[in-house]
């Protein structure tokens, strides 16, 4: 596997989330394309995300907890949908150990 691509029209998470824990960071980037890129992420234990440069939608795939934004908490599990516009302050601070979850970036760069 090759990443990130910008011609696939197939991901495997599953296939994919398996490699991520032997990686150097918690994610990894599996398409981009323009303005789009869409990731796989598993923070261990700890998220340590900073405010991001583009608008930014989580896909819970697995596993639960809470997702702060900014001063607003959120409890989230597996099927939700999270939105976080760029610049904003975020973070999951309490989650399971099965926790991943797909993360599309788009639109401009601040």
């Amino acid at each position: 596997m090759d990443y990130p691509v910008s011609d696939i029209t197939h991901i495997n998470e599953l296939e994919i989330s398996k490699i991520i824990p032997d990686l150097p960071k918690p994610f990894i980037i599996l398409f981009e394309r323009h303005d789009i890129s869409v990731e796989l992420f598993r923070p261990d234990k700890v998220d340590q995300q900073t405010p991001h440069d583009r608008d930014e939608i989580y896909i819970i795939s697995s596993g639960s907890g809470t997702f702060r934004r900014e001063t607003e908490y959120i409890n989230f599990t597996a099927g939700d949908f999270i939105f976080v516009a760029r610049g904003k302050d975020h973070r999951f601070e309490s989650f399971t150990d099965d926790f991943r979850t797909w993360v599309i970036f788009f639109g401009p760069k601040i």
